[in-house]
């Protein structure tokens, strides 16, 4: 598996990066609220939907960062941060796929990394091991993603806006896409591992 962290870590719960990853968790709902809010017959509501996204993004990058220069990375961020992602993913995933901007199988292809990787990690705590850590990779995945989500949903509209903002939503899309699944790959490839060496020690 990756590298652990060098940093010390801390068992407190309320710091400053823990914070900002559960005020991105309770931004799901409401963002999925405000992306569907057309679909039930109220008003579009694209523009604060964008900026909840936006927001969400910053404080991806913040808790992060501050958590590792102040010295406060802890087990419940290592599990905060990733599920906030996930859920920022599928929350769009859901109502992108809903309004019909992303196509169904694409909504598909990600959803099935998503179930490869809850396989394995299936295998790894039936070996005794905690899930794998975020890598790089996985990051840049969902940075692509959580780039071109917003773009697509600006696309749709009229106007050279919303065609350019199509032209780079699906380039990021296909990035964000490739790459999430290589990080999926690589996930796998790390569990084979675990999984042959344990067979091999016993």
């Amino acid at each position: 598996m990756e590298v652990q962290e060098t940093r010390v870590q801390t068992d407190r719960v309320l710091t400053i990066p823990n914070i900002l990853s559960m005020a991105r968790l309770v931004g799901v709902p409401l963002f999925l609220w405000l992306i569907l809010r057309p679909e039930f017959g109220g008003p579009k509501s694209d523009g604060w939907a964008l900026l909840v996204l936006a927001l969400s993004g910053i404080s991806d990058y913040l808790d992060g960062k501050l958590a590792r220069r102040w010295n406060q990375i802890s087990s419940l961020g290592r599990l905060l941060d990733p599920a906030a992602d996930r859920l920022y993913v599928l929350s769009t995933l859901l109502g992108l796929t809903w309004r019909e901007i992303l196509p169904l199988w694409l909504t598909a292809l990600l959803l099935a990394r998503e179930l490869v990787l809850l396989v394995m990690v299936g295998i790894l705590r039936r070996h005794g091991y905690p899930p794998p850590q975020v890598n790089f990779l996985g990051k840049a995945a969902t940075f692509n993603l959580m780039y071109a989500f917003p773009l697509l949903l600006l696309s749709d509209g009229n106007g050279w806006i919303a065609s350019l903002a199509a032209v780079f939503g699906w380039a990021f899309a296909g990035w964000g896409t490739t790459l999430y699944w290589w990080a999926g790959v690589l996930y796998v490839v790390q569990v084979r591992r675990l999984v042959r060496a344990d067979a091999v020690a016993d």
